[in-house]
């Protein structure tokens, strides 16, 4: 039995998946595989599943394998803020449970009206910190019916890294790939040597930093952030970088070197450099700006004003106060690595997961991919 560390270097899978039956009266809708019949637990020619319960938000993908890889058929995402307080109290408030429940009801009926036939259902920092999470998660099986997996730190920065990796330049020997999050961020270091043998590609060290832009925000505040907030944010987020910067110290910088980063603050830096009236993944998902583009990008955000921020499509009165703590996120990594190109992903966990089951079960092109 390898290791946990080798098992995720090598891409397995690193905790249960479970197989969804959408029998009318079915109390538990997610159960063991083993308990399931071989032909539904391979999920050959089946609909899949990946749900990413996190700090600030409830997504879902819904997808079907095909040749290149897979092809979404329902979506699902919603701002539940689930820790919200939870870096003052140290634990999941009432109101917060409440609305996070209503959204897991909606991933629910979408999975059974879509016929998922396989699917892996993931709780990240929230729920990881929180002293009550085990009772919410509890909750969630009880009065939803979905068994979320409370997945290590070191699973979700391999899972990002197998959603978001193919984004990385080919060409290119070493990567910083990061994924700010609401209550966590993981930075991730990319190698990829096309004359080594295939284990030694993929991720060579990895980080989980305890903060992200919801604590981050409740913390120096998101509202009015004045110079010297966003510079204590900066310094704060730089300090807890440190590990991580002394672990690839001795890593090499290629000529192609650049950052790769997911989450709504690069997608939001990148739509307002495009000047988006309305949010467009497809204008967003991909696209490489340059190191002058994202600090004109972050100066624009720095300027507005709350009531701005919160008219922009691209960030709304949801993440209003959160999308400055992830830019003073972003800038401590750019100081640390200096890159003349980013990446944007507008991909995350839920690919990782869904390319994991499907690499599994053999279908699609996931079992070549180098994450």
């Amino acid at each position: 039995m390898p290791s946990r560390t080798a098992a995720a270097s090598a891409g397995i899978g690193l905790s249960q998946v479970s197989t969804w039956s959408s029998e009318p009266g079915f109390r538990a809708p997610f159960s063991s595989p083993e308990s399931q019949p071989a032909g539904a637990r391979n999920g050959r020619g089946g609909t899949y599943a990946a749900l990413d319960l996190g700090t600030n938000n409830c997504r879902l993908l819904v997808a079907r394998p095909t040749a290149e890889g897979f092809r979404v058929i329902d979506a699902f995402s919603r701002i539940v803020r689930l820790g919200e307080g939870l870096s003052l109290t140290g634990r999941l408030s009432e109101a917060a449970i409440a609305r996070t429940l209503e959204a897991l009801k909606v991933c629910r009926d979408k999975m059974a009206a879509r016929g998922v036939t396989r699917a892996r259902t993931i709780a990240t920092e929230a729920c990881r910190s929180a002293a009550n999470g085990p009772a919410f998660i509890a909750s969630v099986r009880e009065r939803v019916g979905i068994e979320l997996e409370i997945v290590d730190r070191e699973t979700e920065a391999h899972l990002a890294a197998a959603g978001v990796g193919d984004l990385a330049d080919r060409e290119a020997r070493s990567t910083v790939m990061f994924d700010i999050g609401g209550g966590s961020s993981e930075i991730i270091w990319l190698a990829f040597d096309p004359r080594a043998a295939r284990g030694a590609n993929g991720v060579k060290a990895w980080e989980s930093l305890r903060l992200g832009v919801v604590s981050l925000a409740e913390r120096f505040g998101g509202v009015d952030v004045s110079d010297e907030a966003f510079a204590a944010m900066t310094a704060y987020v730089s300090d807890a970088l440190a590990p991580f910067v002394a672990k690839v110290a001795n890593e090499a910088r290629c000529a192609r070197f650049h950052l790769l980063g997911t989450s709504g603050t690069v997608t939001t830096i990148a739509g307002v450099h495009l000047n988006l009236a309305r949010y467009d993944r497809r204008a967003v998902d991909g696209l490489w700006l340059g190191r002058v583009e994202v600090d004109g990008a972050i100066k624009r955000l720095r300027a507005m004003s709350y009531a701005e921020r919160a008219a922009n499509a691209c960030i709304g009165h949801e993440r209003a106060d959160l999308v400055l703590a992830g830019c003073a996120i972003l800038e401590a990594i750019r100081a640390h690595f200096p890159a003349e190109r980013l990446r944007i992903a507008d991909r995350g966990l839920r690919e990782g997961i869904l390319s994991h089951m499907m690499r599994d079960d053999g279908v699609g092109p996931h079992r070549r991919s180098r994450w």
